[in-house]
């Protein structure tokens, strides 16, 4: 009787978190820029936070390594996946526009319904149906360019849709498997995504190592420290709602992340956002609220 009392309550709680969580995440482009104004290019940006950010978590795991090293294959799992995400849309922010990066990425309730509907056995209704044809319409209507051939641009295109693929995978891992401490889950997360980012390294078209003064080397690194303050908070607010919550409701609430994110960019970035950019964004925002009324 007890638990059914408490669950809505963790399930609101996790929800609001999540929200503010993805707000945090609409703003997350500024110091990928940041850094890769400063010299770091490819996936460099997000391998000097990744280290900070894993640095800045030593402490916060160390009272759990015993039970990290027994749950190691759970924790591999779930960080090669969501650890995935994060990296390739960090680097994504690199290569492509900021609006279409946060939109590709955020097609997750597509892949999140499907895996919910494949695995967790949750009904696909003719609401969520509508919801897909949604997400599906604005990828294609993202995508489209001259020719309006719905087909990814260039690499950071590829990056960001491979990036929302795979967090809905991640998150599912997460829902099912939620005995892990948090930080030891933010730990696989930031983990997994600096092991792929340093295997990007072999494939991406940039140089191993950026050309930086020493002096400015100093100063980016007292920087990147400095972004754990950030990136720890905006993982946390991630991480543990994902743990009590479906992967499709993940995917749907980090919509407040398109929102920040789309306003952010297109006052801040100087980057086009016209009519398309505008309606892929609006079916997008569409498929969330089809399943949210769903619910």
């Amino acid at each position: 009787m007890e638990l059914h009392q408490t669950q809505p309550d963790n399930s609101t709680r996790a929800s609001l978190v999540l929200v503010m969580g993805g707000a945090l995440w609409g703003l997350y482009w500024i110091p990928v820029r940041f850094f890769l104004d400063q010299g770091l290019t490819g996936p460099w940006p997000g391998i000097v936070m990744y280290c900070a950010a894993l640095i800045a978590l030593l402490p916060f795991i160390w009272s759990d390594r015993q039970t990290l090293v027994r749950e190691w294959r759970n924790l591999m799992l779930s960080g090669m996946f969501t650890g995935a995400a994060f990296s390739l849309y960090s680097i994504s922010l690199v290569y492509t526009d900021v609006v279409r990066s946060i939109l590709l990425f955020y097609l997750t309730p597509i892949w999140g319904t499907l895996l919910g509907v494949l695995f967790l056995g949750e009904r696909l209704s003719l609401t969520r149906l509508a919801g897909l044809f949604c997400g599906l319409g604005g990828l294609f209507v993202v995508l489209g360019g001259a020719g309006f051939v719905p087909w990814p641009q260039n690499i950071g295109d590829w990056l960001a849709l491979a990036s929302g693929i795979c967090w809905a995978l991640g998150s599912m891992g997460l829902y099912r498997v939620n005995r892990i401490s948090i930080s030891g889950q933010v730990f696989a997360f930031v983990f997994g995504a600096l092991i792929l980012s340093l295997f990007s390294l072999l494939a991406l078209p940039e140089q191993a190592l950026p050309s930086i003064a020493q002096s400015e080397a100093i100063r980016i690194l007292l920087l990147a420290l400095l972004s754990a303050f950030y990136v720890l908070p905006m993982i946390y607010m991630t991480i543990w709602p994902a743990t009590k919550l479906t992967p499709s409701r993940v995917g749907l609430l980090l919509m407040s992340e398109v929102v920040v994110g789309i306003a952010s960019a297109a006052v801040l970035s100087g980057e086009p956002f016209g009519l398309r950019e505008f309606l892929g964004a609006a079916l997008i925002v569409s498929a969330a609220v089809l399943e949210i009324v769903r619910k």
